[in-house]
């Protein structure tokens, strides 16, 4: 069944559950479309990591990273907790992980590569 012809039946208070659901889905993916942000959130999906550690991972300058993981930390995708003097980064659900995961598959099965688990 197509979108349209489900949200045309829905009520209207269903219709405005869906575009807020579909805004902050628009939203996630706008965040994700970013190169630096992507190979951070790679990262994070192996573990828990430290500003330097994601730094000398993804290969941008200390302040970019920051400023990226600040705008996830914002969006509520990464969480953060101290270790001493350390902040360490960790990815705020699975449900992420998957969507970083499959990200990359779809970009593996473009460029021909086989995919992990394909």
């Amino acid at each position: 069944m197509s979108a349209r012809v489900h949200a045309a039946g829905a009520h209207p208070s269903q219709q405005l559950d869906n575009d807020e659901r579909l805004e902050t889905a628009a939203a996630v993916l706008a965040l994700l479309a970013d190169r630096t942000r992507l190979a951070l959130l790679q990262q994070l999906v192996e573990g828990e990591a430290d500003v330097a550690t994601l730094t000398e991972g993804c290969g941008a300058a200390r302040p970019s990273v920051s400023q990226h993981l600040a705008k996830l930390r914002l969006a509520g995708l990464v969480t953060t907790r101290k270790d001493g003097r350390r902040v360490v980064y960790r990815l705020q659900h699975g449900h992420l992980k998957r969507l970083v995961t499959e990200a990359l598959s779809v970009a593996d099965h473009e460029l021909g590569h086989l995919a992990p688990h394909d």
